[in-house]
């Protein structure tokens, strides 16, 4: 039988009680999202990692079921876009102290996962390299489960655009249609349309990546946008956050945290 969840996921818009109540009915999984407070070129704010991030979270824990999303960590390793006004980023040893804080502190209370994944693809390689870590740090208290595959991601990004319009070449990671149209869905409000312009429009693959983390993204693009947003709709963010989600529940479900059974 399913356990039955909260109407509100969010830990911190609980109350202790009625965590409490919702880890002895079964709500063993907490989400932790990474974000990051960077620029997404002249028409999406320096948010739309994060706030891509705070959905993705919610989606995922209802797919899983049993599962409790916890704050968003907000700001992310981000100094290759630090030549842009506003950016923030921490140092990849300040990130994943944040991470092991915040799940040493679930230990205690009853969880017995926590899954990490990203809504800023930059965050990835740091992930990676501190997953064997922080994993034997928690354990065996809790399991870590960290979706590693930022390609997968890309490439859930551009079947999406392309399948929904024809879209597929305007993804390159970053303000593009993809992000855009997230967005469209997320916080319409929140986007400049008419201030939305391509960037750099060739291939973005891990090569062009390091190269981008190396060089910054303002060498390689002076408005800050990879790939395209022309044509971003609300049917491609609808499209690429249902990809997204299903990359993360898929790969978490196989990794341990069990979904929900639906009798």
């Amino acid at each position: 039988m399913r356990s039955e969840q909260p109407r509100e996921l969010r830990i911190e818009h609980l109350t202790s009680s009625e965590i409490a109540e919702a880890i002895a009915a079964g709500a063993r999984t907490a989400i932790l999202p990474l974000g990051a407070i960077e620029q997404h070129g002249p028409h999406l704010p320096l948010s739309m990692d994060s706030d891509h991030a705070d959905a993705l979270a919610l989606r995922i824990a209802r797919r899983l079921g049993a599962a409790l999303v916890l704050p968003t960590v907000r700001v992310g390793y981000s100094p290759h876009h630090l030549g842009f006004c506003g950016s923030l980023s921490v140092r990849p040893s300040t990130l994943e102290a944040i991470c092991l804080d915040y799940c040493s502190s679930l230990a205690a209370h009853g969880f017995t996962r926590v899954v990490l994944f990203s809504g800023h693809i930059g965050n990835y390689p740091i992930m990676r390299d501190f997953e064997p870590r922080l994993a034997a740090a928690l354990a065996p208290a809790l399991r870590v489960i960290v979706y590693r595959d930022s390609a997968a991601i890309l490439d859930a990004w551009r079947k999406s655009a392309q399948s929904v319009a024809g879209l597929g070449s305007h993804v390159g990671g970053h303000a593009d249609v993809a992000e855009t149209s997230v967005m469209l869905v997320l916080h319409p409000e929140k986007v400049r349309r008419d201030r939305a312009a391509a960037g750099y429009l060739g291939t973005v693959d891990e090569e062009f990546l390091r190269r981008a983390f190396v060089e910054d993204v303002d060498a390689v693009s002076p408005n800050g946008v990879l790939g395209d947003p022309a044509g971003s709709s609300k049917v491609i963010g609808h499209a690429a956050l249902d990809a997204v989600t299903d990359l993360v529940v898929e790969y978490a479900t196989a990794h341990g945290a069990r979904a929900a059974c639906h009798t």
